[in-house]
């Protein structure tokens, strides 16, 4: 099962579930996908078994929603700064390759950079998918943002006016919420573009921090239940109505070094992450990047991402912000 959010023609927030590629069956008593699982967690229900019995007789138009630009994020809350976007990188099978070439250019030693990264990719290997019930080696993590630094599907992805770079990740998302006792509950998965500086990223490793601070975008649609273990998708770009890259990306366990349990393991572990009633959106990583093939993205660029369990693609057009850095006063 799949949902979407979306308002409606009135302008009200409203949750849906895909019915087919063209058809979105209205949930009735929920504004949204926080509400719906809020819910859930109350009623000790799945997700969905309550979406089942919450459909409607309302039936509108998929693609209605998106030429009229209704699609929200699957995912957000009330209160922004209560939803964290993090990630973890080096979890793919190959995902080491292209990293180890993007910092192997600038480093004064060149095997030295190669080895760090690729001993992270091989501890992941080895002990990354560990028996159920135990954790294994932590994968690299980061962090993106808040609520705010979230994107709707076809709206546009706004990169900071100092960025040097804005690259798409095409990856999968795990969508998360703490219920009142602080335990992490999966709500779901998404398609996200997360997007980042890798030119930044590549003048030294330790940008890294500085070159994951960029917005990123989910959806359009909420996959419920478990991730498929082999997934292919295909991410491109589009540039004046032509497509200037496109390539295959894999992801789901079966190409991953981490399992998705261990992701989360340690991402959770820590307790500030616990807090009851916060959402967090968990990217996974990927090995496919178009920067790795010498594109740079320019203003006006379409990103498509797309992978058939998601259902529709997301994409999203590129732009630049023009907020210049603000002066700090003393008071």
């Amino acid at each position: 099962m799949r949902l979407i959010q979306f308002t409606t023609e009135n302008g009200q927030r409203a949750v849906g579930a895909v019915a087919d590629s063209e058809t979105i069956e209205q949930l009735s008593g929920v504004d949204s996908i926080h509400q719906l699982a809020t819910r859930a967690i109350k009623a000790d229900s799945s997700l969905e078994v309550l979406v089942r019995s919450l459909l409607s007789d309302t039936r509108v138009s998929y693609q209605q929603i998106i030429d009229e630009g209704r699609l929200l994020p699957p995912i957000d809350h009330p209160e922004p700064t209560q939803l964290m976007v993090a990630g973890t990188g080096l979890t793919h099978l190959g995902s080491a390759d292209t990293r180890a070439a993007m910092h192997a250019q600038n480093s004064a030693s060149a095997e030295e950079d190669l080895t760090d990264t690729m001993k992270m990719f091989k501890m992941g290997v080895e002990a990354g998918k560990p028996a159920p019930g135990e954790i294994g080696v932590q994968p690299e993590w980061f962090y993106k943002g808040d609520g705010d630094s979230i994107t709707a599907p076809e709206a546009e992805l706004v990169s900071p006016s100092f960025a040097l770079d804005a690259g798409e990740e095409p990856e999968i998302a795990g969508i998360y919420i703490n219920d009142a006792e602080g335990n992490p509950r999966r709500i779901g998965f998404a398609l996200g573009n997360e997007l980042s500086d890798h030119v930044t990223e590549r003048q030294n490793y330790l940008y890294l921090a500085h070159s994951k601070l960029r917005p990123c975008a989910i959806g359009p649609e909420l996959l419920l239940g478990e991730l498929p273990e082999d997934i292919e998708g295909v991410s491109r770009i589009v540039r004046d109505g032509e497509v200037i890259w496109e390539k295959a990306f894999l992801s789901g366990e079966k190409n991953m070094s981490h399992s998705i349990a261990n992701l989360e393991a340690h991402h959770f572990k820590y307790a500030g992450f616990c807090r009851p009633g916060h959402v967090h959106v968990h990217f996974f990583g990927t090995a496919t990047l178009s920067f790795g093939d010498g594109i740079e993205p320019r203003a006006g660029d379409r990103f498509e991402i797309e992978a058939k369990p998601f259902g529709r693609p997301l994409r999203n057009r590129l732009a630049i912000a023009e907020r210049t850095i603000p002066a700090v006063k003393p008071l």
